[in-house]
């Protein structure tokens, strides 16, 4: 699909405790949202369609419009030695695994018993729901 704008904005990303997953100001790089591109959700763009350079815009979703909702499907059992032996396993890190055309897959250690590895490919944000604080810097 084509994209037909790009908001370039600072965001906070906020869990429903008020604390802040994530926060573009502090890497100092502000996001590139694309609309019509299918990269985000309809709610999504509905939200930020119409902003303009200055808007400041805060809103929340419900999981299935933000990062969807937590697969079952994705939680992985493995044996410990499919990882390298060096490579220190333990709930919390992020593994990279390869995924179909050379793209990286991010998963997190969610727990260890023994020799099995339980690793989750969702996205760490996956089943909940967040407030986006926007601000708008350009758009293209």
């Amino acid at each position: 699909m084509q994209i037909n704008k790009s908001i370039i904005c600072h965001m906070n990303i906020l869990l429903e405790d008020g604390s802040t997953a994530e926060s573009t100001k502090s890497s100092g790089k502000p996001a590139r949202l694309n609309i019509g591109d299918d990269s985000l959700s309809p709610a999504f763009e509905a939200q930020i369609q119409s902003l303009n350079v200055g808007d400041e815009h805060q809103f929340t979703l419900a999981p299935e419009d933000a990062f969807g909702l937590s697969n079952p499907d994705a939680i992985h059992h493995m044996d410990r030695n499919k990882f390298p032996g060096d490579m220190t396993l333990e709930a919390g890190v992020i593994v990279s695994f390869g995924g179909p055309g050379g793209r990286e897959i991010p998963g997190m250690v969610r727990e260890i018993l023994g020799d099995s590895v339980t690793v989750d490919l969702n996205h760490p944000l996956a089943g909940q729901t967040v407030t986006f604080e926007l601000e708008v810097v350009q758009v293209l």
